[in-house]
């Protein structure tokens, strides 16, 4: 047991505990603060010395304890006003985590000393709150510890980021939980964990399929809430976090997250596979202010909130969980910042999505969103920041939070717009074709002033259905989450293809697994860049769960038993991704142009039917559903890496979401060359052989044709 015999001032940077060494540098900002204490714990969670932090520069409190080691458990304690009515909630009865924290002790326990203020449960259940009376209970008892780390320790061999460019990305949303939870391959202590998603047969599974990039949802330390707890659920998708430096011990398989969590990323970086983190920066885990005080609300309340101007005792809350980090302060700016940094240099991670980014982005005394604000300015210039994916979630909770195509150059953005128009089309409604054509083409409607790599495409994300819940439900099935099915959009755009739910109907399966090709060959071919949820490549159900945050059971995890169908839609993907690695067609850097490159063809044609081009009456019957594409390979305007145009070959796409079936006439542009067919959503896994120059396309399918040289004849360039 460590008992420091004295402390040194020390330094006040890097904040957070820092490891010399020789000893430990503690530093946390606070502004508003009179005092701040420092507390030592044992293993046993006992405290065993308070150490007052008697060196403050410009709010940054510190000190220097020698031949302290890492291990060593420790919390603050923060002195001052408290006073709702400005904001602040100063409570030195309170155990605060290290907001840069890197590895924890222990486990919150929900108890009512947890919060500033009174707050008295009597025995009859009844809850008294008194929020603006200091509570006096101790809540160290309740509350994990930080836990000094040696960043140093790890050998990581050589590994760095990959930096896969966007053009090559495929992006495999998963949880690190769910997907290994029910592996059989993998032993039982590693299944769900960090090293369960680095075992071989995941590694295996995840090359096989033909993915780029795995993006975790969080895997920052996070909080359920006591709602959740109270009725046996959980925040099984860990958007609550409270910390944003700290690898979550709930996926852990040893005593050591930080260790485990890298060797993870060393062995997903040998296998070829990035790795993404999901980041939760707009909100805390301390919720409303009425929920517990944890870390940022008892350092200093008004520098890392958005407070309510008329109300300061409250928050403005654009993320619907209670609070929005206020990024508009240089301190919170600055500590987000330094946690990405923190695991792109640390913890090698080739990037970012942001929940929520316009609330990140909102600025100035209106809290509106804009493309120039401080958050998005920071990553632009930090030169460790900007050479790494960074992927927005455009839209959050408050008044004009959707911001689909408005973030700055250097962003993709996940691409809403993409979405609904994929699933209100291939459930069978008309008037889209025009939309449809500009999603297929990269979304330059969106997008025109960056390029189509801008668009992250998905059909279907943790958050609503998954693929085949889209194909079989019209109406979510939520009531498992105890809100009575009133939680989760309404807004889904599914089509049950007859029958709501589970069936033994052969035909309706069979439209739902055409369904389900259709929208994969979608999302895959479509230009920009793809992203799969998991497990849709093998039909994962939730049961009609489009809100499955709180279900850390069956429900969430991937389930291994795969019957004849799911491989077979496996195996389909894989197909399709293959396709588009092959081919740089399907994955161009710059938008169509509509006009003639390089060749004696437009780089795109958009075909009716009839063969012929689209006019301007046919893009606007609303009956319509049939659409051809026809994709020039040999007039991109992508080049190699050595500055030589790229060439490929040329493909015909043709779609029918349609009851009926269509008849194509097909185009004939070269007299050297002939159609093959080979990919068709109707009758996979069979291909038949195709010979002439027109072809019925049946009900709710697809087909892809590729330019070959006809037989005794060669192409005037190499394909």
């Amino acid at each position: 047991m460590y008992i420091p015999s004295q402390a040194y001032p020390g330094q006040k940077y890097p904040l957070g505990a820092t490891w010399t060494g020789e000893g430990v540098n503690f530093s946390v900002f606070s502004e508003n603060a009179a005092l701040m204490v420092l507390c030592l714990f044992d293993e046993n969670h006992n405290e065993t010395s308070r150490i007052n932090m008697r060196w403050n520069e410009e709010g940054v409190w510190h000190c220097f304890l020698p031949q302290a080691q890492p291990g060593l458990r420790y919390g603050y304690r923060a002195h001052g006003t408290f006073d709702p009515h400005q904001g602040l909630y100063f409570n030195p009865n309170k155990l605060l985590l290290d907001p840069y924290a890197k590895n924890v002790a222990g486990e919150v326990i929900l108890h009512d000393a947890l919060y500033g203020y009174e707050k008295k449960t009597l025995p009859q259940g009844v809850v008294q709150n008194n929020f603006y009376s200091r509570d006096m209970r101790d809540s160290a008892l309740y509350m994990l510890k930080g836990v000094v780390v040696d960043d140093k320790a790890f050998d990581w061999e050589g590994d760095r980021q990959l930096g896969i460019p966007l053009d090559k990305t495929v992006l495999y949303e998963v949880h690190v939980k769910g997907f290994s939870k029910l592996n059989p391959a993998l032993p039982p202590k590693l299944r769900g964990t960090y090293a369960g998603l680095a075992h071989p047969a995941s590694i295996d599974y995840l090359r096989q399929l033909g993915i780029t990039s795995i993006e975790l949802l969080p895997i920052h330390l996070s909080l359920s809430e006591g709602r959740l707890d109270s009725m046996g659920l959980s925040n099984y998708w860990g958007y609550n976090t409270l910390g944003f430096f700290c690898p979550d011990p709930r996926f852990c398989a040893t005593s050591d997250p930080v260790s485990e969590f890298k060797s993870m990323v060393k062995a997903l970086h040998k296998a070829g596979l990035e790795v993404i983190l999901d980041v939760v920066y707009n909100h805390t885990a301390e919720q409303g202010y009425d929920g517990p005080h944890l870390s940022w609300r008892g350092l200093d309340n008004p520098t890392y909130y958005r407070l309510d101007p008329q109300y300061p005792h409250n928050y403005l809350n654009f993320t619907g969980c209670g609070n929005s980090l206020d990024t508009r302060t240089p301190t919170a700016l600055q500590m987000v910042a330094d946690s990405l940094r923190y695991w792109v240099q640390e913890m090698h991670v080739d990037g970012f999505r942001f929940d929520l980014a316009t609330t990140l982005a909102r600025t100035g005394s209106t809290n509106g969103y804009h493309s120039y604000s401080s958050f998005l300015s920071i990553l632009h210039q930090d030169p460790i920041l900007n050479r790494v994916k960074l992927i927005a979630e455009p839209w959050d909770c408050g008044p004009d939070g959707y911001q689909v195509g408005r973030f700055p150059k250097g962003w993709s953005e996940w691409n809403g717009d993409w979405r609904d128009v994929m699933r209100r089309y291939w459930r069978g409604e008309g008037g889209l074709l025009g939309r449809l054509a500009s999603k297929l083409s990269g979304s330059s409607d969106l997008y025109w002033n960056r390029s189509p790599l801008a668009s992250i495409n998905f059909i279907t994300a943790h958050d609503g259905f998954t693929l085949w819940d889209l194909v079989s439900y019209q109406n979510k099935r939520n009531q498992a989450n105890g809100e009575d099915n009133r939680d989760g959009t309404n807004d889904n755009y599914g089509w049950n293809c007859g029958v709501e739910g589970p069936t033994s109907d052969p035909q309706i399966l069979n439209l739902r697994l055409r369904q389900a090709r259709n929208m994969l060959l979608s999302t895959i071919l479509s230009q920009g860049v793809p992203m799969l949820l998991g497990g849709d490549e093998i039909a994962r159900t939730q049961r009609g769960n489009n809100n499955a945050y709180c279900q850390d059971n069956e429900l969430s995890y991937y389930d291994w038993k795969l019957t004849p169908s799911q491989r077979q839609l496996y195996s389909y993907t894989q197909t399709l991704l293959e396709l588009r690695r092959l081919h740089p067609a399907f994955r161009r850097q710059t938008f169509f142009s509509g006009q003639i490159h390089r060749g004696s063809m437009k780089d795109v044609l958009w075909l009716s039917p009839s063969g012929q081009e689209m006019q301007g009456g046919e893009w606007d019957a609303g009956d319509r559903g049939a659409l051809g594409m026809y994709i020039a390979g040999d007039c991109l305007e992508d080049t190699d890496e050595e500055g030589n145009f790229l060439e490929d070959s040329s493909f015909l796409l043709l779609f029918n979401n349609g009851a009926r079936p269509v008849e194509f006439a097909l185009p004939s542009y070269k007299t050297w060359a002939e159609w093959e067919l080979i990919i068709d959503t109707y009758a996979y896994p069979k291909v038949s052989p195709f010979r002439g120059s027109r072809f019925t396309l049946p009900p709710h399918s697809a087909v892809i044709f590729q330019e070959r040289p006809r037989q005794g004849t060669q192409s005037a360039k190499k394909v």
